[in-house]
């Protein structure tokens, strides 16, 4: 099979997209994923001349959709918390035509679906789950009290809090075994790529604070519309597509010296901000800056889609499909024209299969095959032999590892003059990566007096 895609590196550097930047600017920030966009759309707020520097051909980073044959296919399994509160003073969520998934999830266990569902937008489908095997009617009550644990707290309280593993939060909170294995590790396990649900307790809380008061969604036209609507309010004069940073240089007379892997020069006159991944800056830096120790292993994922003719679809729910039975390599899944229709062409339905891990040695036909069979025993083998494979992705570094201990409010200066910005300084959400970015040019600002912040 030759349309497998691994996300483990960026696009090799190319010739810039556009006209040779200028070679001296205010600020440089280095990647545009959602925090570097961020970092650009405040500098751009402020006035401040910037250039925003990007190894691939497109802005995005880890946020990327390709568009193939009619079919939308997000670059691994992403979906977007409309409650998250840096998104919503950002992002125009009517220009993304959000289309919403159910509030809750359909759970695969004893052979048949189980239905898990919010109360409060579907009453009586919560109603109705109440006898249901995923969980008992105490950790229904359970999760209950917990939304209100949550919701009465603030974001700031929930991501500085004392820490513990959310497998050891949830098992002192008195969840049972049975919601433990076949509600909270396939769910949260499919949102943290950690079905182990070693993530802190920090971040669990903070993001079932979101999933309470916003919906789950898919932008109509793909998950890259978050980070292409951001970018579509900047100078496009001010991206420059094509060209890795090859290292920086903060000892320069002439101010901090950016070093492309084309042997071009670019000077900053206030700042660089490095909105990359950790272990991407320690590399850029070669020792000379302490970015801090990568925590290992980094969360990976492997993502397959499928295509059907319309009228083959199993099921017409838009919701998501949990692995609840403790065996097999399927985490979850969803038909995605369920939830939104656009991203398949007319008469044809789009499935996103996403598993937990890198499967590192297993061949693509073996990772197909065994899906196939898994899902056969879901679904029925006649529904999915009318599925035609389409194209894998191995997600290699999908998010930074966030066992405790972490520091979701980490100091974004390395020193006066250079920054770092990621999900890995705040909280590995789209929201810590946009936070990230908003609060690397504060510091900066805070440092050069520009501003008062």
């Amino acid at each position: 099979m030759d349309n497998q895609i691994s996300l483990d590196t960026s696009t090799p550097n190319k010739t810039l997209s556009s006209s040779q930047p200028p070679n001296k600017t205010g600020v440089i920030v280095v990647g545009a994923g959602l925090a570097g966009l961020a970092a650009a759309t405040r500098l751009q707020a402020e006035n401040i001349p910037f250039l925003l520097v990007e190894a691939s051909d497109a802005v995005g980073g880890r946020v990327r959709t390709d568009f193939v044959d009619g079919f939308t296919l997000d670059r691994g399994f992403q979906i977007f918390i409309t409650a998250y509160p840096e998104a919503r003073e950002l992002l125009d969520y009517d220009a993304l035509d959000l289309q919403r998934f159910y509030s809750g999830a359909k759970v695969f266990f004893g052979g048949r679906f189980h239905t898990v569902a919010d109360p409060l937008r579907h009453f009586s489908d919560a109603v109705l789950s109440l006898a249901n095997p995923i969980g008992t009617v105490v950790d229904k009550l359970l999760i209950g009290l917990s939304r209100i644990r949550v919701l009465s707290r603030s974001d700031y309280n929930l991501l500085t809090a004392d820490e513990v593993k959310t497998i050891d939060l949830l098992r002192k909170t008195g969840f049972s075994d049975s919601v433990l294995d076949r509600f909270f590790r396939p769910f949260f396990g499919g949102v943290f790529f950690d079905r182990e649900l070693e993530t802190t307790s920090r971040l669990f809380d903070f993001v079932f604070k979101c999933l309470a008061l916003g919906d789950n969604t898919l932008p109509k036209n793909g998950i890259s519309a978050i980070p292409e609507q951001l970018a579509g309010k900047l100078n496009p004069s001010s991206i420059i597509l094509n060209s890795r940073v090859a290292s920086v240089d903060c000892d320069s007379d002439e101010g901090i010296v950016v070093n492309l892997s084309s042997g071009e020069l670019l000077r900053s006159d206030l700042g660089v901000i490095l909105a990359i991944e950790e272990f991407e800056a320690a590399n850029i830096l070669a020792g000379k800056i302490d970015t801090g120790r990568v925590k290992e292993p980094v969360r990976s994922t492997v993502c397959l889609y499928f295509s059907v003719d319309a009228d083959k679809v199993p099921v017409k729910d838009p919701a998501l499909f949990l692995n609840g039975s403790g065996r097999g390599i399927v985490n979850n899944m969803f038909f995605a024209t369920n939830v939104a229709p656009s991203y398949a062409p007319p008469g044809k339905g789009l499935v996103s299969v996403s598993l937990i891990g890198s499967y590192e040695g297993v061949p693509d036909e073996e990772l197909v095959k065994r899906v196939v069979e898994e899902l056969s025993g879901w679904f029925g083998s006649e529904a999915v032999g009318w599925w035609r494979y389409m194209r894998m992705y191995r997600v290699g570094f999908a998010q930074p590892n966030q066992c405790p201990p972490t520091n979701l409010m980490k100091d974004p200066k390395l020193k006066e003059g250079l920054y770092i910005c990621g999900d890995y300084v705040t909280s590995a959400t789209f929201d810590g990566a946009l936070v990230s970015g908003k609060r690397a040019v504060e510091a900066l600002l805070k440092d050069r007096t520009i501003v008062k912040v």
